[in-house]
């Protein structure tokens, strides 16, 4: 491996802001484009998660079944207990309106229903849960149900650190965000109105989206996402009694602290006798110093900030690269 240092140094105009305590068990905040951590407490202890469980559900079955697929409720839900949107056997309902029941009542039954629908069985859905996770590299995660449910076992394991990378990869489908930004949702159904449990979207203006969680065994477990200025946040929380307001501060906290700022500009790259063509301004979301360095191997040029990838991109030949450049450039200039 090819391997050059180079520092890029930017300070970030400090700004004195007061801490806020926490008195919880661990707490995470992300900023959910590069994943890097800014703060947290405990981020790798692993524990039962309870209902933010529900958004690996919720993502397993947007990428593997249809919003208006219409399924019959079985005997799938006198296996669920606790929060639900009470639906029958027999009845009817779309994948749309039990991911709604799901993410926002925190459905136990719903859970189940597209777990089997969109599985075949509820055990190979929760294969497909684990088998995701494996893909986001959910190193702390271990799923045993949809639901989140753990009075018969250890339920759901995860930590602050998986929920949080989970939550910055569903971010990025407009799918979930759609659903989890709602504050009311009508049934397609017309079987009533359901209202979002996660309190945060109606205090705290900046808030995209969530998911609440309990059970006497995990305790409160939360997890959010806000933006403002561009930063994108996720916060999550275990074992909080006040967690809504501990993400609010927590966030205006952060918001004052850390902003994007650009690391390297887009355009033609050269290292070690080849060329590289980086199309996009790099950014990264942070507070002090930060040092940018370039590494390659092979074909592939990284770029690292603090020992953590951002980004990269594979050498390509001269003239395509060149084309491609000129065609950005004049691509922004219509643009204006």
């Amino acid at each position: 491996m090819k391997k050059i240092m180079f520092f890029l140094c930017f300070l970030l105009c400090i700004v004195n802001v007061h801490a806020v305590d926490f008195q919880g068990q661990s707490y995470i905040v992300m900023e959910s484009t590069q994943h890097n951590v800014l703060e947290g407490k405990n981020i790798h202890e692993v524990q039962s998660v309870a209902s933010i469980s529900k958004i690996m559900t919720a993502i397993v079955a947007i990428e593997n079944g249809q919003l208006d697929d219409e399924y019959e409720i079985g005997e799938e839900v006198n296996e669920a207990w606790g929060s639900g949107i009470y639906i029958h056997i027999g009845d009817r309902i779309n994948l749309r309106d039990l991911l709604h029941g799901l993410l926002l009542r925190s459905g136990n039954d719903a859970a189940n229903v597209i777990a089997k629908n969109v599985g075949g069985s509820i055990e190979h859905f929760v294969e497909m849960m684990n088998q995701k996770a494996q893909e986001l590299h959910m190193t702390d995660t271990h799923f045993s149900n949809p639901t989140g449910l753990d009075e018969e076992d250890d339920g759901n394991q995860s930590s602050v650190y998986d929920m949080a990378l989970l939550m910055s990869y569903c971010s990025q489908n407009p799918i979930f965000n759609d659903i989890v930004m709602k504050e009311t949702y009508k049934r397609e159904d017309d079987g009533g109105t359901w209202h979002n449990k996660n309190r945060l979207l109606e205090e705290y203006e900046y808030c995209v989206g969530g998911k609440t969680g309990y059970t006497k065994k995990a305790k409160r477990t939360l997890v959010t996402r806000a933006i403002k200025d561009d930063v994108s946040l996720v916060i999550v929380t275990f074992n909080c009694g006040n967690d809504f307001e501990f993400h609010q501060k927590k966030y205006e906290e952060c918001f004052q602290k850390y902003q994007n700022v650009l690391v390297l500009s887009k355009g033609i790259y050269q290292y070690h006798g080849h060329s590289f063509l980086i199309d996009q301004d790099l950014y990264y979301c942070g507070q002090e110093s930060q040092n940018v360095s370039l590494q390659s191997q092979g074909d592939i040029l990284k770029v690292y900030v603090n020992e953590n990838p951002i980004y990269e991109v594979n050498q390509q030949n001269a003239l395509q690269m060149i084309f491609q450049y000129a065609w950005m450039l004049f691509g922004e200039c219509m643009n204006g």
